[in-house]
C-alpha cells in the first residue's frame, strides 16, 4: 500500500504556515493530498475551486503533491483515497485541544487511520487564515504570511 497522507483544511486562504507543514512532511510520504474541505455552513472568502486553484499554483512542479476538495468526514475521504494518515499542523496549546478531540473521534470512526501532528515552526505559530483575512480586508500587507499567489488573490478580492 502506498504511503499517502491527507492534509485536510479549509485553507481560506492557504498560508505560509500551511506551506511549512507540507515542506516538512514532503519527505515523509510517497504522496500528500491537500484536501480542501467544503463546508456549506461556513461562509468562505474564496470558493473551493479558487482555493484548489491557488494551492495548485503554490505547488506547481512539486512531486508527490495532489490538491483536491471534498465534502463530508475526513476519515471517509481518507478511505476513498487509500490513505491511512491524516496530517495536521499545530500552532499552540489551543490548537492541540481542538485537534486532539477530533483525532479521538476519527480514531473511533476509523481505527486504521492515524493522525500525525507537526508543530508549527516558530515563525508561523501566529499565522492563521482568519487573522490574515482580517488584516488584508483592511488593506494591510500580508505578503510575509502567505504565498505570493495567495497575496495577489487577497488584494484582488478586497479591492473590488
Amino acid at each position: 500500500m502506498k504511503n499517502i497522507a491527507v492534509y485536510p483544511g479549509s485553507f481560506d486562504p492557504f498560508t505560509n504556515g500551511h506551506l511549512d507543514i507540507i515542506r516538512r512532511a514532503h519527505p515523509l510520504f510517497e504522496e500528500i493530498i491537500i484536501a480542501v474541505a467544503i463546508n456549506s455552513k461556513k461562509t468562505s472568502l474564496f470558493s473551493p475551486e479558487e482555493r484548489v486553484e491557488m494551492i495548485g499554483k503554490v505547488f506547481k512542479g512539486w512531486d508527490k503533491i495532489k490538491i483536491d476538495s471534498f465534502e463530508g468526514l475526513t476519515v471517509d475521504y481518507c478511505k476513498e483515497k487509500n490513505s491511512r494518515v491524516i496530517l495536521r499542523g499545530l500552532r499552540a496549546v489551543t490548537d492541540f485541544d481542538y485537534e486532539y478531540a477530533i483525532s479521538l473521534m476519527n480514531k473511533k470512526l476509523a481505527p486504521e487511520i492515524e493522525t500525525y501532528f507537526l508543530m508549527a515552526d516558530n515563525e508561523y505559530s501566529f499565522v492563521s487564515s482568519t487573522i490574515v483575512k482580517e488584516v488584508a480586508r483592511h488593506g494591510r500587507a500580508v505578503s510575509n504570511q502567505v504565498p505570493d499567489v495567495v497575496g495577489e488573490a487577497l488584494v484582488k478580492k478586497f479591492s473590488v
